[in-house]
């Protein structure tokens, strides 16, 4: 079993950056692909960015690519979304999510391909 817990959501304008962190229980942490998603108010969670379990290959929603960065500490059992250059659209509950049936990164943007599931932070981008 992994339980996942989200950090690092908040307030900020338009522009301005923040960096969520998912920090990972268990010992098998470093073998599963993890991912991202969001789901703004009212609508249907969306995937956001995904990273193969050594760290060697991402995958972005297109929507974030060049202002979101996804990385990982293995060592610290914790993963990682930096974002940049946040617009309103953005608005969201970010949830991290693990993957250990080493799916292919092509799929790691489905959302049933993950076993595991934070409780989500909240991230509010002001105009």
């Amino acid at each position: 079993q992994v339980q996942l817990v989200e950090s690092g959501g908040g307030l900020v304008q338009a522009g301005g950056s923040l960096r969520l962190s998912c920090a990972a229980s268990g010992r098998t942490f470093s073998s599963y692909a993890m991912g991202w998603f969001r789901q703004p108010a009212g609508k249907e969670r969306e995937f956001v960015a995904a990273i193969s379990w050594d760290g060697g290959m991402t995958s972005y929603v297109n929507s974030v690519l060049g202002r979101f960065t996804i990385s990982r500490a293995n060592a610290k059992n914790t993963v990682y979304l930096q974002m940049n250059s946040l617009k309103p659209e953005d608005t969201a509950v970010y949830y991290c999510a693990g993957n250990s049936k080493r799916s292919g990164l092509g799929t790691l943007d489905i959302l049933r391909e993950y076993d595991y599931w934070g409780q989500g932070t909240q991230v509010t981008v002001s105009s």
